[in-house]
């Protein structure tokens, strides 16, 4: 038996299946699309068939995760009386973070006892996703929640994260890239990388020409900042694009020996913002520097 609950929203990127085989509680989040509300459904099937909409013209939009969410959500896991970690979507993507701290004080106002851990993880997608696969597998080994949650406070800022697309047009809806850089770089066939900032925010950090040179500017990258790659799992998400991550992610192991390689979709919440396309890349190395 766990001796703790293990929860985290579905910007984590983790599918419903990995869910269930780490025993991880998701919080479904959702998105809306000319007015219509759905749930995420955290299935390969159900984002495959949003980016087909998405490719056809539809542009969802989310939302934070509000503090009722987050009270109901909880509430019913009182009753297994263990303690709860949550890990959030990051407080530099979203305001999902803000509200769980409202709520996890509303509920303690009720239930005293009660014990929520709380994690900004200050990532989005697998950043987080792979903390909670990590932090699963280190309570399959017995470690208590204070351990796991002393762990992640300090892990957080060590998850490395590039993420580039071949397909500006979707970063321009969400303002990412302006009209002016997503027409110039598409016809120029300019792909931006982006990363995660040491507060968790997505920023600009490099941009190459091609899927080739757009894998060598992200293996500059990953050397300058990987750490005993041999014991460490690289992650890899991506936006209905299963061949283009395989390349990234072979190469990116090719050169740098990572123990193994963890493949994800990237869901409904994140590829709302992305679109088809996007290919993401992360692992635990060094801290995150600011990018300059």
């Amino acid at each position: 038996m766990n001796n703790f609950l293990l929860c985290t929203d579905s910007g984590s990127d983790l599918m419903l299946d990995t869910c269930k085989k780490y025993d991880i509680i998701p919080l479904k989040m959702k998105y809306d699309i000319g007015g219509e509300v759905f749930t995420d459904g955290m299935t390969v099937e159900a984002v495959q068939e949003l980016y087909k909409k998405m490719v056809d013209g539809a542009v969802p939009r989310t939302s934070q995760i509000n503090t009722s969410e987050f009270i109901d959500f909880w509430t019913p896991l009182l009753a297994e009386k263990q303690p709860i970690l949550h890990l959030a979507l990051g407080s530099g993507i979203s305001g999902t973070y803000a509200n769980a701290v409202i709520a996890r004080e509303m509920i303690l106002e009720e239930h005293p006892d009660a014990e929520i851990y709380l994690v900004d993880t200050l990532g989005a997608s697998a950043s987080y996703g792979m903390l909670c696969v990590e932090i699963a597998k280190m309570r399959e080994e017995g470690k208590t929640v204070q351990e796991c949650y002393d762990w992640v406070m300090k892990a957080r800022h060590n998850v490395d994260v590039f993420y580039t697309t071949g397909d500006l047009k979707y970063l321009h809806r969400g303002g990412r890239v302006s009209k002016t850089s997503a027409v110039v770089g598409t016809v120029l066939n300019i792909n931006p990388i982006l990363t995660l900032d040491p507060a968790g925010k997505l920023i600009p950090c490099d941009k190459a020409r091609g899927e080739k040179g757009t894998i060598r500017k992200v293996c500059e990258r990953v050397g300058a900042l990987v750490e005993d790659a041999s014991d460490k799992t690289l992650y890899v998400s991506h936006s209905d694009c299963p061949e283009r991550a395989k390349r990234f992610a072979e190469t990116l192991q090719a050169e740098f020996g990572f123990k193994d390689i963890f493949y994800t979709y990237i869901g409904a919440i994140i590829g709302s913002h992305t679109g088809p396309g996007l290919v993401a890349v992360f692992y635990l190395g060094k801290p995150r520097p600011e990018v300059k």
